[in-house]
């Protein structure tokens, strides 16, 4: 039994599927039975008005039937119920209903019984006023000190204050620069009405203030009143709290001054009648409603805060007394008096549980038994000791810390390509071209051992590459069931993609409601993004591949673009690109060497990953196991720096693109400042060209929104041919060295760190920090190069020339007998702190001195 824990002393449902708000609850005396105990009074947003009187046997039971007072369903939804001296002539207690367009008034009076049903009780209505402006919410009390009764304030969702002094209309007042209704509250020592306006400010206005100022039916008039004569509506004080409020409470108890008690999103404030902060308290939650009642210490008072983790917590101004734990998340709370006991706390959720409830716990009878004393044998706990070491021991050596497998057996996801493409393309919005576009089907089958819900399979693809479904849903799959998924891909963007890979990830929740994931990768044709071609024998890039077994017929390697009976194409093999070039694959009839030829540097690449993979395959199915692909020309830098500069230039005219942009906003909004001060002065006046000027501001705006688009789109498209060529180029380093997959990994993640540019984050400055960190590390040449700046900022570079020199000098440290390593044993590091920006590195002592160098990724 937890001591943190609200006790129920009464509990009920109100209604089946009825909604409740913050002013849906209240507690009061209603039927002035003069005993001094609250009732409770609950109206719904189905129009049903109930009223309580808890009296339970003892703490926990369930609700009776006499405990229900009243139930009686109003034709328009509740949304406040309020209890005060409503009624002209006496000072009774009356039960205000506010409906959308309604306020009425009831009285609620009881009759004592002489069966043994009870007391009855019913409402008659003492009048009732239609709104003609829709209600969000009011608040009462003594306005304009009157003694004896209760006016009404109601306020309007157009930011209408409309008075009612009880059966009568008084007036309405529209609040300046309202935009959405806020909490209302009213102090009835300072005669003010304070609420939050959408500015995020805590607003007060005088009664008086109000009630003076000029009248106005619409909106419209209240802002013509206000250029012309008129006393106009100013509030006596402003206080920015910089959110948007929830609720809005002012209490005052004996003779201390008054305190206005506001609830943020985030915050808990509390305000002196003048409006000046006597505290706030930051809140670690999301609050959802709060409460401020009296204190037993003097000058201090007590809140109530109910938040959306289902806890209640109690604070002494800023201080935390007590938390609490709810069965549900309260909307409302307010604490009453009962016959039995004082201090009841009285929630309500927006389902409709209302409980009354107390804090503390019951007492605990249990004892724990006496354990009796015993020598301890310290022989024997030494040999059993030994006994569970072995045991952990050899549980290390067995197997696993975590019981991977078993999660990854609960499902199991498969995703099986096509071998064929589709008869009839499913390919839509595909901008490669007039041409045909391809699709291939993938079929993914999801398998589960174990009844698994909220089951979501999600899809991707790499750009230009798209997909016609993403994503799949399913509520909940049975043991031993397989749910399928099939969706087709296709080429969409105009460029040839640099990987044919796509990833199909599953989410779900376990039986016991947690999360996992699984997931699987799938790799698609090449038959997707080209088709055979005649071969060229021009080319402006070439690429030769040397291999140490004999020459391999091009037929065997391609027989889905070549044909067994064509001869002549025994050893030439063409490809067309769909959104490229031709690319043409030559074998040497009498060498082990191949040859790849383009006219663009990056379609190289799609089609040497393909023969390399196709050889490993090959040779893999013959038992061959030394089989090694090696590259022995120059590695292509120069035509991979001529794509860098290129991406890299759009880079900066993306940038001056949106200087240019912000600049022609500033000034299109300044022209319409001078022109709506033009057209609000009286006299007339000559508009100086500036319409004109406006709407050349606007074309230029259009224009160069248009010229961002287009830069956009380029930019991206250049960015997918960077990665085919960087690729392209560590695939021929990797070959060039003979590297291993670990030291590949490691130039992967150092050459393509991001999957796309970002405003904040662009691709050079990455690569420029990553393989400076390379050169520094496990590429330096004396520990003088390890010493880094400790500074962590990332910044695009001006140009390209000293990223360009950086991997220049990669290539040189590696073509020297350097290796990627990145244990810190094969060199002795000092501590690396993230560098501000790149360094050129010394190659000798007569080389520049070392500059700053940029934040190295964290997978390095």
């Amino acid at each position: 039994m937890s001591l943190f824990k609200a006790r129920e002393w009464w509990s009920t449902s109100v209604g089946e599927e009825e909604e409740f708000d913050q002013g849906c609850l209240c507690v009061a005396d209603v039927d002035n039975s003069g005993s001094g105990y609250d009732k409770v009074i609950v109206g719904s947003y189905m129009g049903f008005l109930r009223i309580y009187s808890p009296h339970p046997a003892k703490a926990g039971d369930e609700m009776k039937a006499e405990d229900l007072l009243l139930e009686v369903q109003l034709r328009n939804s509740i949304l406040q119920v309020e209890v005060g001296k409503f009624v002209s002539g006496t000072e009774l207690l009356h039960l205000a209903v506010l409906h959308p367009r309604k306020l009425c008034v009831y009285s609620v009076s009881g009759t004592l019984g002489n069966i043994e049903h009870g007391n009855q009780y019913q409402i008659k209505l003492m009048y009732e006023h239609n709104l003609q402006r829709t209600a969000c919410n009011m608040t009462y009390g003594p306005f304009g000190g009157v003694k004896g009764r209760d006016l009404i304030c109601i306020q309007s969702m157009d930011g209408m204050l409309m008075f009612f002094e009880q059966e009568s209309y008084a007036f309405g007042r529209f609040l300046p620069g309202f935009l959405l209704p806020g909490p209302l509250s009213y102090s009835c020592r300072t005669d003010a009405f304070i609420t939050v306006s959408s500015c995020r400010q805590v607003e007060s206005y005088k009664y008086q203030a109000l009630a003076v100022a000029t009248d106005a039916d619409t909106r419209q008039e209240a802002e013509q009143q206000k250029l012309g004569s008129g006393k106009r509506l100013v509030a006596d004080w402003v206080v920015s709290i910089g959110e948007q409020a929830l609720d809005i409470c002012i209490v005052s108890f004996g003779q201390a001054a008054s305190s206005v008690f506001v609830l943020g999103e985030r915050n808990f404030f509390c305000l002196k009648e003048n409006g000046q902060i006597r505290f706030m308290k930051k809140l670690e939650y999301n609050p959802s409603c709060f409460r401020p009642y009296a204190s037993v210490s003097e000058g201090t008072v007590n809140t109530l805060i109910g938040n959306h983790n289902n806890m209640m917590f109690i604070y002494q101004d800023v201080t935390l007394k007590w938390a609490a734990q709810l069965p549900y998340t309260p909307v409302t709370v307010h604490v009453a008096t009962f016959q039995d006991l004082k201090g009841v706390l009285v929630s309500l959720s927006d389902t409709g549980y209302l409980q009354c409830s107390y804090l503390g716990t019951d007492p605990m009878l249990f004892q724990a038994p006496k354990v009796d004393s015993r020598e301890v044998n310290y022989d024997e706990l030494d040999i059993e000791m030994k006994k569970l070491r072995k045991i952990i021991k050899q549980t290390e050596k067995s197997q696993d810390l975590l019981p991977r497998a078993r999660k990854e057996d609960d499902l199991t996801v498969i995703a099986a390509v096509s071998s064929n493409l589709d008869p009839v393309s499913q390919a839509t919005d595909s901008e490669a071209g007039d041409e045909h576009v391809p699709s291939v089907t993938v079929k993914i089958t999801v398998k589960t051992r174990i009844l698994v819900q909220n089951v979501k399979l999600s899809v991707s693809v790499q750009p230009p590459l798209a997909v016609t479904q993403d994503q799949f849903i399913f509520k909940s799959i049975e043991p031993a069931a397989c749910q399928f998924a099939t969706f087709a891909v296709f080429l969409k963007g105009n460029c040839s993609p640099a990987e044919l890979t796509g990833d199909a990830a599953v989410t779900y929740s376990s039986p016991t409601g947690i999360p996992q994931v699984a997931q699987c990768k799938f790799s698609l044709p090449l038959k997707l993004v080209c088709s055979p071609a005649q071969p060229s024998k021009n080319a402006n890039y070439k690429i030769t591949i040397d291999t140490n077994k004999p020459p391999v017929n091009l037929t065997s390697l391609f027989p889905d673009f070549l044909s067994q009976t064509d001869e002549e194409q025994m050893n030439v093999v063409g490809f067309q690109l769909i959104a490229g070039s031709r690319v043409t694959l030559l074998a040497s009839k009498t060498s082990q060497r191949y040859r790849i030829q383009s006219e663009q540097f990056e379609d190289l690449w799609l089609i040497t990953k393909e023969l390399i993979q196709r050889f490993e395959k090959h040779f893999a199915v013959q038992g061959v196991k030394d089989f090694m692909c090696s590259f022995s020309g120059t590695i292509p830098l120069q035509e991979y720096f001529d794509m860098m500069d290129h991406h890299f230039e759009l880079r900066l005219n993306g940038v001056k693109y949106q200087e240019l942009l912000s600049e022609r906003a500033v000034q299109f909004r300044a022209i319409q400042r001078r022109l709506l001060a033009r057209f609000k002065d009286k006299t007339p006046a000559s508009l100086q060209n500036l319409d004109v000027l406006l709407d050349g501001t606007y074309r230029q705006i259009i224009s160069l929104a248009d010229a961002v688009e287009e830069n956009q789109r380029s930019l991206s498209k250049a960015f997918t041919r960077l990665k085919s060529a960087t690729h392209l180029v560590i695939t021929l380093i990797g070959l060039w060295q003979n590297l291993n997959k670990e030291q590949v990994a490691i130039l992967e993640s150092a050459f393509l760190p991001i999957l796309q540019d970002m405003q904040e984050l662009g691709w050079e400055e990455s690569v420029d920090a990553a393989v400076s960190h390379l050169l520094r590390t496990c590429l330096s040449k004396s520990p003088k190069e390890q010493a880094l700046n400790l500074t962590s900022h990332l910044s695009m570079p001006k140009d390209n020339s000293r990223m360009k020199k950086h991997i220049t000098l990669l290539c040189d440290r590696l073509g020297k007998g350097g290796r990627l390593c990145l244990s810190s044993e094969s060199n002795v590091q000092q501590a690396v702190i993230i560098p501000d920006s790149c360094s050129t590195i010394h190659e000798s002592d007569q080389e520049e001195k070392v500059q700053k160098v940029i934040q190295v990724r964290g997978m390095l």
